[in-house]
This record gives C-alpha cells, structure tokens and sequence, in this order.
C-alpha cells in the first residue's frame, strides 16, 4: 500500500512521555496516534485497533492488532503483551489496560516502521522489576519462520512439540531466533 510506505517515511512520532523514576523520556500508544493522525487524514486512510484476550500455556496475553486501509487494501500487524500476575497499586482491569497499551504501541510501532531499540523500554533496568515478560513474535516474523519450514521441508509438528506450543504464531522472541537459528541451519528444498 502505497499511502503506507509514505506515512512511514514522513512519521515523526516523539518521545513525549518522562518516567521520572528511571530519569527517562518514552513514547506511548497516544504519542504515536496523535502524530500519525494527520497522516492519515493527508493519504486518506484510516486506522482501527483491536484487543483481544489469548490464552497461551497458563497466560493471559493481549493481542493488538493495528490495521490501516485505503478501502482496497489493508495491512495488518499483532504484538502481544503478557498480563502481570500483580502488579502494586494496580487493580486486574488496570493491569489488563496496561498491557493492552503496551501491545497496542508495539502494533503500531510494527505497522509504521518505528524503532524503539533506544527507547527506554528496551534499555530500562529497574531494580524492582522481576522478571520481564517475553514479547510475543510479530506477524511478519511468524511470516518468515512459515517460510523458512516450507523452504526447509521441516516438520512444523515437531517444531511446535519442541516449543511447546500450539501454533507458530504463539513463539516469543527468544522462541523465533533459536527456531530461525534451528531452520537455517537446514539446507533449503528446491523444487
């Protein structure tokens, strides 16, 4: 989608939120719909955001999933978030909010071509913290390990039985780079 490519290039979403405790600026959901908005209205598109809840092993997961459409086409991308068993001073809708803000940001952030790699998510080191959930693989990654199985001719059965999972699209990030790392190493089928 050509109005896609072109919000992605002009996008300039900034890190308009500070964590004062971790001494941190960091873009949220709403920085990043507020300056996509105009964009979208410029390239006459529009943009839906959806939440459903997911049950993975004994997880609750949010799954977001971002879609923009010029009428003709669409173009989709998830991210899950996991809930937190507690979390202090938070009751369970405000823990089910905050992961559905979480996995909503990075839906967008996979739609528009953002990286967050410097974002104060990605390098914030709370002593209080005790573990951080794993990230649930994106579409385009679920994509390229479907792909790579059918390159390989690998057994997707056996590959799920390994992870112990349901479906390739239920892989965390540490599950999608030991299973590209694993099907690389296979050669390629070539018909």
């Amino acid at each position: 989608m050509k109005a896609l490519i072109e919000i992605q290039s002009k996008l300039q979403a900034p890190k308009g939120q500070v964590n004062k405790f971790g001494n941190y600026n960091y873009r949220s959901c709403e920085d990043i719909l507020a300056a996509v908005k105009p964009l979208l209205f410029e390239y006459k598109v529009h943009l839906t955001i959806n939440d459903d809840i997911v049950l993975i092993g004994d997880r609750y997961y949010v799954k977001a999933t971002a879609c923009i459409s010029d009428g003709k086409e669409i173009e989709t991308v998830s991210a899950f978030a996991r809930e937190s068993f507690e979390k202090k001073g938070m009751d369970a809708a405000q823990i089910t909010g905050a992961a559905s803000s979480y996995a909503r940001k990075y839906a967008l952030n996979g739609l528009f071509a953002i990286d967050d790699t410097k974002d104060a998510d990605a390098t914030n080191k709370h002593e209080d913290v005790k573990q951080e959930p794993d990230k649930a693989i994106t579409q385009v990654q679920a994509k390229k390990v479907k792909t790579l199985i059918a390159e390989t001719d690998s057994d997707i059965e056996k590959l799920l039985a390994f992870f112990k999972i349901e479906s390739v699209d239920a892989m965390t990030v540490p599950m999608f780079t030991k299973a590209v790392t694993m099907l690389s190493a296979k050669p390629k089928v070539t018909k």
